[in-house]
């Protein structure tokens, strides 16, 4: 199965090298997918620091396509706020699609996804 690595493992794993482990081995094993909204947020803070190398090779991750269903988005809301979990943002609910439209795990430092995947039905890493 596959693994969207969030833009927070990203940043800390580039910053600090915290997880390299994890990272490396799922890298090493051809298992991590990106996608565009996961670059979006990166590779302007990459160009800033000239990290041209690095945004070669992000963008030659694979790349799960993004089709933003709307009215899939408004349901996964939904559920969330029925659920208790408020203020998870609109690009998060959109990563959490793009999980389930390619049955992809999840891979982030971010706790509302933890309590996003009891909800929504999300495979977290």
């Amino acid at each position: 199965m596959s693994i969207i690595i969030d833009s927070s493992v990203w940043i800390e794993y580039f910053r600090n090298g915290n997880n390299y482990e994890k990272v490396d081995f799922l890298i090493e094993e051809n298992l991590v997918v990106t996608n565009d909204l996961i670059l979006t947020e990166l590779t302007p803070f990459l160009k800033l620091k000239r990290q041209h190398k690095l945004i070669k090779l992000l963008s030659n991750i694979n790349n799960a396509t993004m089709q933003i269903v709307w009215e899939q988005l408004i349901d996964l809301q939904y559920k969330c706020i029925k659920n208790g979990l408020n203020g998870v943002s609109i690009p998060d609910l959109i990563i959490a699609q793009n999980a389930i439209q390619h049955n992809c795990k999840i891979y982030s430092l971010d706790k509302h996804f933890t309590k996003m995947s009891t909800v929504l039905n999300l495979d977290i890493f």
